[in-house]
């Protein structure tokens, strides 16, 4: 078979390095990188930073929604939901993507009651979430999820803290942080965050953390705190954020 070649050499055009292997999500580059995994990261660094502490008898979260404009109204912006009455998530990417996961989270926590009379635990449905969110990463015709959650939780093995990866990976940790200010945050922590804090402490801590990963003041308006304890889920009235808000230096 004979293939033509053109005489003028600049109609040749070559073909990038690498091109191909960020178009289906289920082709490994020859590095062993999944490109659409890593777009999907970048895309919650972009997102709002959140931030979450374990203390001593919970877990607190915390979220700026960064309004970008004063037409917009602040309750209409979701970034932290309750799951269940012993779970809370926040979130950071995508938002549209997160609401399909909150949504799926919600249902396993009802499947288990439904199922076994009793909530589900932290650890369970953290795995459950992550092996779900793995299948968008392995399989041709959908793209991963554009999100990472901070999922805290209170059961009978006590309080917990979970990252979630649009890869489908999951960490616990004491203290933790996604989205744009996450570098900032942790280094904060690394530093600052002790075994046995107070509620109060905790929070006072993770709003300096959120602060200083802003890089300017936290405005009252965005700003939203939920705990979970033994006696459950709590998102704190605008009340009393803003008096935690005014004991920051």
């Amino acid at each position: 078979m004979l293939i033509r070649v053109p005489r003028d050499k600049s109609l040749i055009t070559m073909q990038p390095s690498g091109r191909g292997y960020d178009h289906g999500v289920s082709t490994f580059s020859p590095d062993g990188r999944l490109y659409q995994v890593e777009y999907a990261r970048e895309s919650v660094k972009r997102g709002t930073t959140t931030v979450g502490l374990v203390y001593k008898d919970g877990v607190v979260l915390i979220v700026d929604k960064r309004v970008q404009s004063k037409l917009v109204i602040t309750d209409s912006i979701e970034k932290m939901y309750q799951i269940d009455n012993h779970v809370g998530i926040t979130t950071s990417g995508l938002v549209a993507d997160a609401r399909q996961l909150v949504d799926r989270a919600r249902v396993q926590c009802q499947i288990n009651r439904m199922t076994y009379g009793d909530n589900i635990p932290v650890s369970t449905l953290v795995k459950k979430m992550c092996d779900y969110k793995q299948s968008f990463t392995q399989y041709g015709g959908a793209r991963p999820f554009g999100t990472a959650l901070l999922i805290a939780g209170f059961d009978d093995e006590g309080a917990h803290l979970f990252e979630t990866d649009p890869s489908g990976a999951y960490q616990s940790y004491n203290a933790g942080a996604i989205g744009k200010g996450k570098a900032t945050a942790i280094d904060y922590f690394e530093d600052k965050w002790k075994k046995g804090m107070t509620q109060n402490a905790a929070i006072k801590m993770g709003l300096e953390a959120l602060r200083d990963s802003l890089e300017e003041d936290l405005n009252p308006d965005t700003v939203e705190i939920g705990c979970v304890d033994k006696s459950g889920y709590e998102k704190l009235n605008r009340e009393t954020t803003l008096k935690h808000l005014g004991k920051l230096s």
